[in-house]
């Protein structure tokens, strides 16, 4: 509705239809490559669920959790999860209901266990290369995929491990209040219905050894696709057609137990459609505001009080950050910022690289705080704690803006390119 509507606008104001189609096919031919990631990467969980890749992951997880330090081993167990599925809804959903659950029992009041859920949840949101926000940001901002998680790792390794020591700070309190029952009963589930094996985490080695190796993302990850496949048929007794409906469908488990059926099931390129369809759709209204001039002209407004680096990375914060507040969804709040401020961090002789990450640090990370945002929604109803009561606690969330700013404006780490590091170096 949106798209239409700016769509008349423009043609009202001398726009011709022609050329604001011609945009709307620029903008979406711009992500064919990130969809083929996609599309491999939903292939890859369906089958690393199937051969028991991510039930591994999330069951030496689970031994990680001690009595006493309830809060930071939650926050780490969330997020292993997420940065092995590079999912925050699905994390939330499942380790995080669970997490939740426990948390709530043991009398830690429920804003700071969603607190500490969401942090979890984000940090692989926006660090996995499985995610489909970290292979947006690096498609929108035209930077590669590695280094853009790479590079996200200044901000995003800081954060996490500052919020991680709060969290053992906070969880004093309550550490004697612990228990381990619930966990264990999870354990058992998973250990029942899948054959838990330590090689199985040669996948996910095999595919960051290839990341640090830059191995290009679709070889990367269809390797892990296919060593998923594989392990599936070794280790889970599946037959060649199980894994070719998962590759497609995903795996939909049935152990009888909700919250593990919940937590191990997805995956398949038939899952991640509805993402795909609200990309396209977010292309879509980025080609007519393209097109017609809106965002140059916005964008224009804005820059021409900026004055150096660090106001450059600001209005990127805080334009991610609005956009989730206006728009109400986190694929908007990476795909304009990154569209409408890229010229100006080529002509500043900034790494696009700066730019990819910032859109991460503010545009992912922020959504889940917006009550009336998709990600924000979906959080207070799937863990019962309105988006204002767990904010002061998703530590991660806020942090990863700040340290943005920050760094823009101390100029710590921020890359420019060879010209510019040239110059100044003379």
């Amino acid at each position: 509705m949106t798209t239409v509507f700016a769509a008349i606008i423009s043609v009202i104001n001398g726009i011709k239809w022609s050329d604001l189609e011609n945009s709307i096919i620029k903008a979406i031919n711009s992500i064919n490559q990130p969809i083929l990631i996609i599309l491999v990467i939903s292939m890859m969980m369906g089958a690393w669920l199937l051969s028991g890749i991510v039930p591994t992951m999330i069951y030496y997880g689970f031994k990680l959790i001690s009595p006493s330090v309830f809060l930071p081993t939650a926050c780490l167990l969330a997020s292993i999860t997420s940065l092995s599925t590079g999912d925050s809804w699905g994390t939330a959903g499942t380790v995080g209901l669970a997490i939740m659950a426990i948390g709530v029992g043991f009398g830690i009041p429920a804003p700071i266990v969603a607190g500490v859920v969401i942090s979890g949840a984000y940090f692989g949101d926006k660090l996995s290369p499985v995610s489909d926000t970290t292979v947006l940001a690096a498609a929108v901002s035209d930077v590669d995929l590695f280094d853009h998680v790479k590079y996200m790792l200044l901000t995003t390794v800081p954060s996490i491990t500052i919020a991680i020591i709060a969290y053992y700070f906070i969880g004093l309190k309550y550490s004697h209040n612990i228990d381990v029952t619930q966990i264990n009963e999870l354990l058992n589930v998973l250990k029942d219905s899948f054959n838990i094996n330590p090689l199985l985490l040669l996948a996910p080695i095999a595919v960051m050894a290839m990341i640090a190796l830059k191995v290009k993302p679709i070889p990367a990850l269809m390797a892990g696709t296919i060593l998923g496949a594989a392990f599936a048929m070794i280790f889970q007794g599946a037959i060649l057609k199980d894994v070719l409906e998962v590759l497609h469908y995903g795996v939909e488990l049935n152990t009888g137990n909700e919250m593990i059926d919940e937590l191990i099931s997805g995956g398949g390129m038939h899952f991640i459609m509805w993402t795909l369809s609200l990309i396209y759709c977010a292309m879509g209204l980025g080609g007519v505001l393209d097109g017609s001039g809106a965002l140059e002209a916005v964008a224009s407004k804005i820059l021409a009080r900026v004055r150096s680096t660090g106001d450059l990375i600001a209005a990127t914060v805080v334009t991610a950050i609005m956009l989730n507040i206006t728009a109400a969804d986190q694929f908007m709040a990476i795909i304009f910022p990154g569209k409408m401020y890229k010229e100006e961090y080529i002509k500043r002789g900034i790494n696009l690289k700066v730019l990819s990450r910032t859109v991460e640090d503010a545009g992912t990370v922020t959504s889940s705080l917006v009550p009336w945002a998709t990600c924000g929604a979906f959080m207070t109803v799937t863990l019962g704690v309105h988006p204002l009561q767990y904010l002061p606690y998703a530590i991660f969330n806020w942090l990863c803006p700040i340290l943005a700013i920050i760094y823009g404006y101390t100029n710590f780490k921020i890359a420019y390119t060879d010209k510019v590091e040239e110059e100044q170096a003379i």
